[in-house]
């Protein structure tokens, strides 16, 4: 009556159908699932320094540039679930001056998968990328304030983005190093 391959098309169809129903399931409950409970972050900065350099852009413009040492101590297992398969984690420094009423840059990233070490305890690390001023606002700057935030990214579903609600404060000195 049916040849194997109509059989076989049915089968396939069901599959689809139910791989289907649990991926818009899997979906929907993204935003039912309330968010994990924030994991305790330690971080503060060992050494900062500023520079007055030449922009790469402009001919003969100089800005600041600032040179960051900094520790981060953090267990994030707490943050992964059966919906979670990685955590894109940075750390923003962010600061006001003249020119702009709010300045953020990331310092630094990192990306965590599933299965792997979540817990973090780096020492003396440098930023990993550039910490530039669009000025001379650096130099002196009292209040430059760190926030770890991470996007959680689901198998399916709504990208959490998180920002953790511990902060820390540092100034930059009041003179250019060489």
């Amino acid at each position: 009556m049916h040849t194997i391959l109509s059989r076989l098309n049915v089968v396939f169809a069901y599959c689809l159908s139910v791989l289907a129903a649990v991926t818009f399931g899997c979906f929907i409950s993204t935003y039912i699932v309330l968010p994990s409970p924030q994991p305790d972050v330690e971080y503060a900065v060992s050494r900062q320094v500023v520079k007055h350099v030449r922009d790469f852009t402009a001919v003969r413009a100089k800005n600041d540039m600032g040179f960051v040492k900094f520790n981060l101590k953090s267990d994030l297992q707490p943050l992964f679930h059966w919906n979670v398969k990685q955590l894109f984690l940075y750390l923003v420094a962010e600061y006001k001056t003249e020119n702009n009423e709010l300045n953020q840059v990331v310092l630094w990233d990192k990306i965590i998968r599933r299965g792997e070490n979540a817990y973090l305890d780096l020492h003396e690390m440098n930023s990993k990328y550039y910490f530039f001023d669009d000025g001379a606002g650096l130099k002196n700057h009292q209040n430059i304030t760190l926030t770890i935030s991470w996007n959680t990214i689901p198998n399916a579903g709504i990208l959490h983005r998180i920002r953790s609600p511990h902060t820390y404060q540092f100034s930059f000195p009041n003179s250019y190093v060489r």
